[in-house]
């Protein structure tokens, strides 16, 4: 780019560049948008006063009071536009954040019972919040939240489910998503809510379009959960989980986007502790297809999440039986150990611990010998672990030394005890 010489009012006071968003402050000096936000926001984060950074005046924190200088923009992009052949791009006009009570009349429009009313402000909402933070900042604060929640029931009860808009408003719903006690009160016991996502999630056809919606019903749902109440959480019932399980299985990965199953995961974590549902996400087949999907190597996420779940069902009798009738359970949590993270070496020490001590029959502990989990248990101790790892394998070799006593990294270990 040639060397251009640029007026010097093009230029924003604090980051010296030419000014994509001109706004004037009350205080009369005119910043870019961008730098004059970022310096009331550093301010507010700081607890400090607010001073406008050429005046040193006091100013004020709402950027509500901003005022857009258009025509210094405007002379901004012509000054682009007349020196474009020198290197100079143009600059863009800004799009500006919808006012209150423009949202306002789009979240009564959901509430409309004129479906193309309804799905016309659903589309208008999405793509504002997709245009920048402010509007969906904006939209939040004004509760936008309740008329979507509005929607996703009212969808179920009249049993549309490809009506047009439901993705929309899943999307809007996530992206918006603060839990503020206001949000909390709004699903934390909202047992309907959770019925009509999983009516969501229960429709059989796979095609592009629907499955774009699944993925969008699962993170609602995860945001749901996290701020579920004990009783909505205890109160879930055995078909809830077969159909997040059913997420995680071999065939419909095809279908389902790594976002879908991470938050899937999440969900069968979040919802353990309560009532009997370690039991029923058991029955659901969770463990089968915990093994299965490891077993296609996942993003370390997922792995990290499926481990996670793993060791929490493998607390119940049940769940350490069905970890053990999978032919490939004990072997595929030897391979993960010490090769992936350290959450993943927690979760498989914590596996191996409950099976060591709980379900340790001569057969089981055989097969941790044949496979190398005993040596990757000995690896643990004498790797850069956590202590209380350490500890963990500790008792685990202790424990079951006499069956294991011929195995040759044992008796390293030994030799390596009697000479410290």
């Amino acid at each position: 780019m040639e060397e251009v010489d640029i007026p010097q009012y093009f230029l924003c006071p604090i980051s010296l560049q030419i000014m994509k968003d001109p706004v004037t402050t009350v205080t009369g000096i005119t910043y870019d948008r961008e730098s004059i936000e970022m310096w009331l926001d550093t301010a507010e984060e700081e607890a400090l006063a607010a001073t406008c950074p050429v005046t040193k005046q006091h100013l004020p924190k709402d950027t509500e009071l901003l005022t857009p200088n258009h025509m210094l923009r405007r002379l901004i992009q012509a000054w682009c536009i007349v020196n474009a052949g020198k290197g100079v791009d143009r600059i863009p006009t800004p799009k500006y954040p919808m006012d209150k009570s423009n949202i306002l009349r789009l979240i009564r429009q959901v509430n409309n019972n004129n479906q193309q009313l309804c799905v016309d402000a659903l589309r208008k909402m999405d793509d504002l919040v997709s245009e920048n933070e402010k509007n969906r900042k904006c939209m939040e604060e004004v509760g936008a939240i309740k008329a979507i929640i509005g929607f996703i029931v009212r969808s179920y009860k009249f049993g549309k489910l490809l009506i047009p808009g439901l993705e929309e408003a899943l999307r809007i719903f996530h992206s918006i998503w603060n839990p503020t006690h206001e949000d909390k009160n709004h699903v934390k016991d909202n047992h309907v809510l959770v019925q009509a996502i999983l009516w969501i999630l229960k429709n059989e056809k796979k095609n592009s379009c629907h499955n774009v919606i699944k993925t969008h019903a699962m993170m609602v749902l995860k945001d749901v959960i996290e701020v579920s109440s004990s009783n909505l959480l205890s109160g879930l019932d055995p078909e809830f989980f077969q159909e997040i399980v059913h997420t995680l299985r071999k065939n419909n990965r095809n279908y389902i986007s790594q976002q879908a199953t991470k938050a899937a995961l999440q969900v069968l974590i979040g919802t353990c502790p309560w009532g009997r549902n370690k039991m029923k996400i058991i029955e659901s087949g969770a463990i089968f297809e915990l093994i299965e999907l490891e077993l296609t190597n996942p993003e370390k996420r997922v792995s990290e999440l499926g481990f996670c779940l793993l060791s929490n069902l493998c607390v119940l009798a049940d769940g350490r039986a069905k970890f053990l009738e999978h032919a490939a359970g004990i072997a595929l949590v030897t391979k993960r150990t010490l090769r992936i993270s350290a959450t993943i070496d927690d979760s498989a020490i914590q596996i191996f611990g409950l099976i060591c001590k709980f379900s340790a029959t001569k057969e089981v502990l055989l097969e941790m010998l044949r496979v190398g989990a005993v040596s990757k248990i000995c690896m643990v101790m004498q790797a850069d672990c956590e202590v209380h790892l350490k500890e963990k394998t500790r008792e685990i070799l202790r424990a079951h030394s006499h069956v294991w006593s011929n195995s040759p990294c044992i008796q390293i270990l030994s030799f390596e005890k009697t000479i410290e």
